[in-house]
């Protein structure tokens, strides 16, 4: 591959509404936008969606600008790559770091594509034209206006973050807005071996999944609880690779599963998860960070393959930001959003704002 330049820049950007969960707040969005340049002028993008503490995983904004600076740039430099899925080898002897990692490959993918002038859906093998557009509530949002707003726009998942003890009654006010509504809930990991009880009376509530209940890499705990109950178990954090993918399966531990590109490393794994799982008759849906429109548009991309059969956390520009970095925001329609076809992730950068949101970059070059 054409690299003669790699661009990192620190974005902030504030959120239309605060985003709650019971493991904190966000008022403002902080990533890290990867631009990948070829001497031909072409510009390729991806995001590291990391946070800024490590709720969430290990990683945060700082240890991911790190690894990508002082780890990764060096072995672009000094190793071959042709296609990329190269980096996924080059980089495998790196431990944990799946969103400094996915961050790169996704400027490396949409690089490529554009260069091969090729839409990434159709480059990894999608076949869908439109992906089902589902949305997150947080426990700041007020749930009549808004499920009532995103019913308007035909959203046909709602995933509602919970309070331990307060799920039945969060559940149940949603519900009595609209019988019709296919609610999940996502616990985050909150729940212990204590609550198996209280878990267990939540399977009454014609729920279309409960996702990652238990704590991350905790499969036993998911076995025993999915043997028990009839809502289907979704895992999300303990998926950070597609090792954990096939034991999650072989052990039973879960009969859906949610696949992030930036939580597993990069496209090339998340494309891997969705095979196994295409391959072992688990249902997929692409799950979400908070993030701009260039990591909602590799989500768009992957969202094609098709495995993909429940609506993921893909939502419109406007879902968090007054003004994303996009020139034309990502839009959902009567529920659904278009898989652009243009090349690469087939969206515009608005460079202008990029900039203007710009807090800190470094600028760097292979030669």
């Amino acid at each position: 591959m054409d690299i003669s330049t790699i661009h990192l820049r620190k974005v902030s950007l504030p959120l239309r509404n605060p985003f709650k969960t019971h493991q904190g707040e966000l008022h403002q969005r902080s990533v890290i936008i990867v631009v990948a340049k070829d001497c031909q002028g072409l510009q390729g993008y991806g995001e590291v969606t990391a946070f800024p503490s490590p709720f969430y995983t290990a990683e945060t904004l700082e240890t991911a600008w790190h690894m990508l600076i002082d780890i990764i740039f060096p072995i672009i430099k000094d190793e071959p790559l042709h296609h990329p899925s190269d980096f996924i080898e080059m980089t495998a002897f790196i431990q944990g770091n799946q969103m400094a990692k996915a961050g790169m490959e996704g400027a490396l993918w949409d690089l490529y594509a554009k260069q091969n002038q090729v839409s990434l859906g159709e480059l990894i093998g999608g076949i869908h034209s439109s992906v089902k557009a589902g949305a997150v509530l947080s426990l700041s949002h007020s749930l009549e206006k808004d499920i009532n707003h995103l019913k308007h726009s035909g959203y046909e998942r709602y995933k509602l973050k919970v309070e331990k003890g307060r799920e039945k009654e969060m559940i149940e006010q949603a519900q009595a807005i609209d019988p019709g509504l296919a609610i999940m809930i996502d616990a985050n990991g909150m729940y212990t071996e204590q609550n198996l009880d209280h878990l267990f009376s939540l399977d009454q509530l014609g729920l279309l999944m409960i996702e990652q209940p238990f704590q991350a890499g905790d499969f036993y705990l998911h076995k025993q609880a999915q043997k028990q109950m009839d809502t289907p178990l979704c895992l999300d954090e303990s998926i950070m690779s597609l090792h954990d993918a096939k034991q999650a399966i072989k052990l039973e531990s879960c009969r859906v599963i949610n696949i992030k590109i930036s939580r597993v490393g990069g496209l090339m794994t998340a494309t891997n998860i969705h095979d196994f799982c295409q391959e072992h008759g688990i249902p997929v849906w692409c799950g979400g960070m908070v993030e701009t429109g260039i990591s909602k548009a590799h989500n768009i991309a992957l969202s094609s393959l098709p495995n993909f059969t429940i609506p993921g956390d893909l939502s419109s520009s406007d879902r968090y930001f007054n003004k994303d970095l996009l020139l034309k925001p990502i839009k959902v329609e009567n529920g659904k959003i278009d898989v652009p076809n243009g090349h690469g992730i087939g969206v515009e950068v608005d460079e202008s704002f990029l900039e203007k949101m710009t807090y800190q970059s470094y600028l760097w070059s292979p030669k």
